[in-house]
């Protein structure tokens, strides 16, 4: 079975393209993925079967192989350093709700910041 590598995948219109690795484009539509699965990512590699479509090659029966590593992942803090983070956080917002407690919500270039910190927070975790 051929192998290659997802090019780009739109969930929204159900459709892409796998790069072979001997450097063919093949359309990947969605119906060609294993039941169930998430769409894939730029990057996944996958195996799968070929068969002659209307415009060029089509995929059949996608099997992931081995999903690509974020860049998030790669470069995300280690788990030390964001624990001291997370109490740090925990922290500030301590401060906040009792200011809350108290009928006083944060400025408003204050509460932006702890915002911004939070999405950066969350986006750590989440990678």
């Amino acid at each position: 079975m051929p192998t290659g590598k997802v090019r780009f995948y739109d969930e929204e219109k159900g459709f892409g393209f796998i790069q072979t690795d001997d450097g063919q484009d093949v359309f990947l539509h969605a119906t060609a993925l294993p039941a169930g699965s998430a769409a894939p990512k730029t990057g996944t590699r996958v195996e799968f079967g070929v068969a002659d479509g209307k415009r060029g090659p089509q995929a059949l029966s996608v099997r992931v192989l081995e999903a690509p590593v974020s860049l998030a992942k790669r470069s995300r803090k280690n788990a030390d350093d964001m624990a001291v983070i997370v109490e740090d956080l925990v922290k500030l917002l301590d401060g906040i709700g009792a200011d809350l407690r108290h009928g006083r919500y944060p400025s408003g270039s204050h509460g932006k910041k702890v915002a911004a910190v939070l999405r950066k927070v969350a986006d750590d975790l989440d990678a």
